[in-house]
Parts: C-alpha cells; structure tokens; sequence
C-alpha cells in the first residue's frame, strides 16, 4: 500500500477557534474516499490541506509523501488535480474550454504567453473526451451551462495525469439529470485501474458515486467516523455527523439517508430497522434497497 496522504492530529485554528480539530486520516493510492459532513464541518479545510494549499496550525500533514512545512509546494501542487467552486471562479469566463484545461499543465488560469505542443492538447482533448466535454472544446467557458463547468473542472484537474484527485462538491448546484450525469461519470473514472486515489466532498449521500471505498465523516472539525464505506456509512455515524436521526441505505451502489419520522422517534434507540418507505430509491425494482441503521 502506498499512502498519498497522512493526516497525524491535524489541526487548523483561525481566530482562535479550531476549524478542524486533531485530525487523524490515512488515504492509499488504490482508494476512493468520500467526506461527508454538515456545512462547518471542516470539510474544505481538510481538502484545502490534501491539496497543500494550507498548511496546519498544529500535527503533520503529508500529501504524495511530503510534509507540507518541509517541501517546495509549488512542486507538489502539480500532481495534485483540484476541481472546485473557488478554483472555477479564477477562470476568465471567455477563455475557450480547451485552454481552460490545458492551462493546467503550467497550473495557471488564463492563457497567457505559456507554450504547449501537440501532446499537450491532445491530452486536454482526450480528458475532455473522457468526462462526456469534447463537444465543447471551443466554447467559452462563461457560456456554459453549470453542468457543462462541472465536467470541464474535473476533465482540468486530471489533464496532469494527477496522483492524487480532489473534488469539492463537484454536483452543487446542479439540476436532477446534470447531477446524475455527471455521478455516472465519476463513478467510471472511480472504476478505472489506472485512475489516481480520489477524494470527493459532500453534504449528500446521493451525491456519492458507486465504485467508492471509504467514507470519512466530520462534525465541528472532529472526525466522528471513518473507514470502509459499507462499514462506516450508517444511520448512525450519519446521525451523529448530521445532529438529526437519520436511516441510511444503499442500492447497486448508491446510497441514501432519509429523517426518522416522529412516530418512529417514539419506539426508541433500539428500534429494529424498518423498511424504506414508498419514497426511498429502488421502489418497484427486483432488488429491495438495503436499509443500514
């Protein structure tokens, strides 16, 4: 196993108040990793160290096996692929969206004076090919649907060919079928042998694609659970993240989390598990949705 990020006691504090607190975490290169939590969890803190994009107030952070404090980030940068809001705000909005991408082999937004030779667009094309975007190579990028941004960010941050991939929220903001769309997609680059260890955050359960391994939840910068997802995702490592009974479930892949109604409540922490009720995901299909309490 070869570890691309090492988190011993990590901790941030920013006026005072740790954003996120002590944090233990250990990613390998074969793995895909999502990290749930409410909003204030410390969940882009932690992705903003993985990417070394900050560095700890206290404990060791190493990322691709550097200790941020004691590398030259600018080296490691490169190797790291980001694809997040802050990062899609920084891109001109008419820039064409094969310079957007192949921008990223010099780690700059906005082409500028920069110099690149066939390979280099031919490998801006192929991710965009990969991520369902090479119809929109000459489009510019403020012309786009949310969705279409969604797909050229991530197709962006793997034109490097990264070892370590980092998506924040990648389906924010998008409509049912966008965030379907592009959740397929993600599952396949999940599936891919060759592809780099993943770690996606987000605030819904839905929004994890099949394929992933492991699940990191956080509540107030604290790590409330982490491990194998079909171990650790649960209605009860989500209601204790989430400060709300929840149940949770999973069907070919993708999950679910649903309130415990009020009558419910009234049964009691031991309660047995009920079925999924007619709204869940799954209803009139062969295979039942698992509910995991």
């Amino acid at each position: 196993m070869v570890e691309v990020l090492r988190f011993e006691a990590a901790t941030v504090v920013r006026g005072g108040r740790p954003i996120l607190d002590r944090v233990d975490w250990v990613v390998a290169d074969h793995e895909r990793w999502v990290v749930l939590g409410p909003n204030g969890a410390g969940k882009t803190t932690l992705l903003q160290l993985a990417g070394a994009l900050l560095h700890p107030t206290g404990g060791r952070v190493e990322v691709l096996g550097e200790r941020l404090g004691a590398v030259d980030v600018f080296d490691l940068r490169p190797r790291i692929g980001v694809a997040s809001a802050a990062l899609a705000e920084r891109i001109p909005a008419d820039e064409r969206v094969r310079d957007v991408v192949v921008t990223a082999a010099w780690a700059v937004t906005g082409r500028w004076r920069e110099q690149y030779d066939d390979t280099d667009v031919a490998r801006a094309d192929a991710v965009l090919a990969m991520v369902g975007a090479d119809g929109l190579a000459e489009r510019q990028f403020g012309t786009l649907s949310e969705g279409e941004r969604k797909r050229v960010q991530i197709a962006r941050a793997l034109m490097t060919d990264p070892e370590l991939l980092l998506l924040d929220e990648p389906a924010a903001g998008l409509d049912l079928g966008a965030r379907e769309d592009l959740v397929t997609r993600l599952a396949a680059i999940a599936a891919d042998r060759w592809a780099p260890a993943q770690v996606l955050v987000t605030h819904h359960v839905e929004e994890i694609p099949s394929g992933f391994t492991h699940v990191l939840l956080l509540r107030d910068g604290r790590v409330v659970a982490a491990g194998p997802i079909g171990e650790v995702l649960t209605g009860r490592t989500l209601t204790a993240a989430f400060g709300t009974r929840l149940r949770a479930g999973h069907i070919r892949g993708r999950y679910w989390a649903r309130a415990v109604p009020p009558s419910q409540e009234l049964r009691g922490r031991h309660a047995r598990p009920v079925p999924a009720p007619s709204t869940d995901p799954g209803e009139g299909l062969a295979e039942p949705p698992h509910v995991v309490p």
